[in-house]
C-alpha cells in the first residue's frame, strides 16, 4: 500500500523568530514546511510549491495576510488557517471574510496549532453525515436491490446522490454544487457546512452544533466563524436560500 504524503505547509510570517520557532515546531510533527517572510513572497512560495495548507500571519509587509489570502482565494481552495496577535473582531471578520477557513490567536502552544492544521486538513476529505431521516429510505433501496437480485432482476430505480433545491443541486458523490446548472466553486469548509444544512432542509441548525459537525470542535469556540462562512455560502448560492433564526442558529429554506 502507498503511503499516503505528509501535507505540505505554506508559512508566511514576517517576525523571523515566530517563523523559525513555528517552522521547527512543525517540522517536529513531520510536516514538511516552506517558509516566506512576506506576503508577496509567499504567493510566489504559492505558486512555487503547491502547499496542502498555508498558515499565514494578518500583519505583513508589502502585501497584507487579507490582501495574500484574496489573491489566492481567486485561483485556489487552498485550504487557509490565519494567525493574528490581535484578537479585534474586525481583525478576525477581515481574515474570514477573505477566504480563511479558521483562525488562530498568537502566542499559542506548538500541539495546538498542529491539532487545528489536522482539522482544517480533515475538512478535504468532506463525508456528509446522513441524518437519521435519511437511514430509512436508504435501507429500502438495500433491501429493494436485494430483493431484485434474488428474483434476477435489475432494480427500476438507482438511489440519487444529488440533493435539489428550487435550482440548488448539490452532488454528494462527485461534491460538485449548481446553481440554475452554473458550477460553483465552494471551499472544502463551506462544502462541509452546505452539506449539513442541505441534510436537514427546514430544520434549525445551532451555531455551536455546525461548529461541531464542521470545524470539529467540540468545546465552546468563537461562533463568528460560523457566520462569516454563512455569508460567503449565501454570496455563491443565492441570498435567501439559508435562513437567520436569530438566537438559534441558521436553516436552509425549504422550496415554497
Amino acid at each position: 500500500m502507498t503511503a499516503t504524503p505528509t501535507p505540505h505547509i505554506l508559512l508566511v510570517e514576517d517576525d523571523e523568530v515566530i517563523r523559525e520557532a513555528t517552522r521547527m515546531a512543525l517540522e517536529r510533527y513531520g510536516f514538511p514546511v516552506t517558509t516566506a517572510a512576506d506576503g508577496l513572497e509567499g504567493l510566489e512560495a504559492f505558486h512555487a510549491v503547491n502547499p496542502d495548507l498555508l498558515l499565514l500571519d494578518v500583519m505583513l509587509p508589502l502585501l497584507d495576510g487579507v490582501g495574500l489570502c484574496r489573491r489566492i482565494r481567486e485561483e485556489s481552495q487552498l485550504p487557509i488557517l490565519m494567525m493574528s496577535a490581535r484578537t479585534d473582531p474586525v481583525d478576525v471578520v477581515s481574515g474570514l471574510e477573505a477566504g480563511a477557513d479558521d483562525y488562530v490567536v498568537k502566542p499559542f502552544e506548538s500541539a495546538v496549532l498542529v491539532a487545528r492544521i489536522r482539522t482544517v486538513l480533515r475538512r478535504i476529505r468532506v463525508v456528509p453525515s446522513a441524518p437519521a431521516s435519511a437511514a430509512a429510505p436508504a435501507a429500502a433501496v438495500s433491501a429493494a436491490v436485494s430483493a431484485a437480485e434474488a428474483v434476477g432482476t435489475a432494480p427500476a430505480v438507482a438511489p440519487s446522490t444529488v440533493r435539489s433545491f428550487d435550482g440548488l443541486e448539490v452532488d454528494t458523490d462527485s461534491m460538485e454544487v449548481r446553481v440554475h446548472g452554473r458550477l460553483v466553486p465552494l471551499t472544502p469548509t463551506e462544502l462541509r457546512l452546505l452539506l449539513e444544512l442541505t441534510a436537514s432542509p427546514g430544520i434549525v441548525l445551532e451555531r455551536t452544533t455546525l461548529l461541531e459537525r464542521v470545524w470539529d470542535y467540540e468545546w465552546g469556540a468563537d461562533t463568528r466563524v460560523v457566520d462569516v462562512h454563512v455569508q460567503r455560502l449565501r454570496a455563491k448560492i443565492g441570498s435567501d436560500r439559508i435562513e437567520t433564526v436569530r438566537g438559534f442558529g441558521y436553516k436552509l429554506r425549504r422550496p415554497a
